[in-house]
């Protein structure tokens, strides 16, 4: 093939599209899987037994932390709070009689007019009448909170489920099986898994590109279409063991959740940004050519717009790029299209490739 003299117009110059490398900042990120989980949950179960009279909430609906939610009979336990009053009201008249036969055998003592045993008596009369007093007290406030306990109350605000007792239903205390769930959805977790590899070579070039190892990550979710979606939430902590079976390792995000469009156990897409790479260089996935033993080389050209094979270190996939690690410098020119054709010193006719589309480009 005649070599020319390099120009644009030389004899057998073979046209190809390049592309020049550009150093841009590149998010650090890492497009993982995983499910929403609730923020919070909570089980409500009676804590005294009897008869449900009412359930005051609309299942499917949203309940306010404190909201009453079922009536359990109170009757049993109203008559049960009566009658340790009664037992309190008992205990202090007899306090009131020991306290007066102990001030009277407190002078006649004092005369010997009683013994002195008789005295020592009394006085632990006197200790075992207050003792009572508090016995009832504690007797009292135990059947006032039962009395209070048959009203059943939203531990947590949140949306809650279907009811799985009726008016009529008798349950027990500390019953085994729910009343019903609440499931707090704004904020909602999203747990993501990721390989722990992958984990230890993006904090590896983190720490690489300068970027504080606790620095905030932001996770934002993606469409089924690969776009990203506005909500953006916080990375809330990455585990600290790694599933033996899998060799994954889970991180949790958090994400406001107002309308509720995430829901627990749904199935959700996120990247993960975790810094940003200064002055990446970029390649195209078609200029990459790999060479039988695993290697990488572009054909780059050169002022004389000749082609040279490159050989070249290449880290990720970036959208529909590779980044470039080693082997290229800024304002090179690298072949896009026209690989075919051209072999080592080849004169080329080079023309700038269409821009790519960084639409989706993390």
């Amino acid at each position: 093939q005649p070599m020319g003299d390099g120009g644009p117009g030389a004899p057998g110059a073979v046209g190809v599209t390049v592309t020049t490398v550009e150093p841009r900042d590149l998010p650090l990120a890492a497009e993982l899987s995983g499910r929403a989980v609730p923020y919070r949950v909570a089980e409500v179960r009676p804590q005294v037994s009897g008869i449900v009279l009412k359930r005051l909430f609309e299942e499917g609906g949203a309940v306010e932390a404190g909201q009453q939610l079922y009536q359990i009979d109170p009757a049993t336990y109203q008559a049960a709070a009566q009658s340790a009053e009664a037992d309190l009201a008992k205990a202090r008249a007899n306090l009131k009689s020991v306290e007066a036969k102990a001030a009277r055998y407190a002078d006649l003592v004092k005369i010997n007019a009683v013994s002195r045993q008789d005295y020592d008596d009394v006085v632990a009369t006197l200790d075992q009448a207050k003792a009572q007093i508090l016995v009832a007290q504690a007797a009292v406030q135990t059947a006032r909170i039962n009395v209070d306990f048959t009203k059943v109350y939203a531990p947590i605000a949140g949306r809650i489920g279907k009811s799985s007792v009726t008016e009529g239903a008798l349950v027990t205390a500390n019953q085994t099986s729910a009343m019903a769930t609440i499931t707090q959805l704004d904020p909602i977790f999203v747990d993501l898994n990721q390989s722990s590899a992958e984990l230890a070579r993006l904090r590896a070039t983190a720490a690489a590109a300068g970027n504080a190892p606790d620095a905030p990550a932001v996770v934002r979710l993606l469409s089924d279409d690969g776009g990203v979606l506005p909500t953006a939430g916080q990375l809330k902590f990455t585990d600290v063991t790694v599933d033996p079976s899998t060799g994954m390792v889970q991180l949790r995000a958090e994400f406001a959740n107002p309308r509720q469009e995430l829901l627990p156990g749904q199935f959700v897409r996120a990247r993960v940004e975790q810094g940003t790479l200064k002055q990446a260089l970029l390649i195209p996935q078609p200029a990459l050519i790999r060479n039988p033993d695993g290697s990488a080389m572009v054909w780059v050209v050169g002022a004389d717009n000749t082609v040279q094979p490159r050989p070249v270190q290449v880290g990720g996939a970036v959208g529909g790029e590779w980044r470039v690690e080693g082997g290229l410098s800024p304002g090179e020119r690298v072949v896009v299209t026209g690989l075919q054709k051209i072999q080592p010193g080849a004169p080329v006719a080079p023309t700038p490739a269409a821009k790519t589309d960084v639409a989706n480009r993390p």
